[in-house]
């Protein structure tokens, strides 16, 4: 293989949901400074599409959770590019709520977002795909929650783990024409950071990551890259994860807060 040319998407197209913003917008961008056409998709149209490059990703309104509504988004992108290599399926997310006390229409709301749209979508994009000469690949953004759920993120975490799940699963039906992957995501200063994490933006957050910071987008973005690229063609149901080593485990959080400083002799 010559890898000089691995990282190259020019004459490719992408698809990568709830690209507006956040997690979703970097990897946008990363994807257009590789050459690569991109459509973003969000329930509302963003200020301005995420560009790179002097390119500008194409967007189209969607409702992901309508099994209609992801169809017709993969036949636009289709439509608009002539064919569809990638799609990264990013939208999701979900605010805190009490196991105990939560609504029926909040859990389905969740689940649908985080568990059902990316099954409509990557169905979809599936069978554009499948007659490709190339195939195609899918990439399903899943969450650390799927692993170690937090408090109040029950049906979150249910979904998210459903959604690794399902990754396994759609890998091995839709191989070899189609692979199928998932990232774990862990903590990630985006532009909401501190609504998320506090003040200081994930200052003190990150003394639990070993890696000693918050993710940026473009970790997440990089990872997405190479799991479409041709580097990762034998890779297929995968997990990546993209969280700097998880937590420190909370027994060498105490010792090192109660630990006398060290001192040279």
């Amino acid at each position: 293989m010559d890898l000089s040319h691995a990282m190259d998407f020019t004459g490719r197209a992408v698809l990568v949901t709830g690209g507006t913003r956040g997690l979703g917008a970097a990897t946008a961008r990363a994807f257009l400074a590789s050459g690569a056409d991109v459509m973003v998709c969000g329930r509302g149209a963003p200020a301005a599409p995420p560009s790179a490059g002097g390119r500008e990703a194409a967007f189209r309104a969607a409702d992901l959770r309508d099994p209609v509504a992801a169809a017709d988004l993969v036949a636009a992108t289709v439509e608009r590019f002539g064919r569809l290599d990638a799609l990264v399926n990013n939208a999701g997310g979900s605010p805190d709520a009490d196991a105990a006390t939560v609504s029926p229409r909040f859990v389905e709301k969740v689940v649908a977002l985080n568990l059902l749209a990316p099954f409509y979508t990557a169905q979809a994009a599936n069978l554009v795909m499948r007659e490709q000469p190339d195939g195609g690949a899918v990439i399903n953004i899943g969450s650390v929650s799927a692993h170690d759920p937090q408090p109040g993120t029950a049906a979150y975490s249910a979904a998210k783990a459903g959604l690794l799940g399902l990754t396994r699963a759609l890998a091995l039906e839709w191989a070899p024409r189609v692979r199928v992957n998932h990232v774990t995501v862990g903590l990630v200063r985006t532009e909401n950071a501190t609504a998320l994490y506090g003040d200081d933006g994930g200052a003190a957050v990150a003394g639990i990551v070993p890696m000693g910071r918050l993710a940026e987008p473009d970790d997440v973005a990089r990872a997405c890259l190479w799991l479409a690229s041709d580097l990762s063609s034998y890779v297929n149901g995968a997990d990546l994860a993209v969280h700097g080593g998880g937590e420190m485990p909370a027994r060498h959080t105490i010792h090192r807060a109660t630990a006398p400083p060290f001192s040279s002799p």
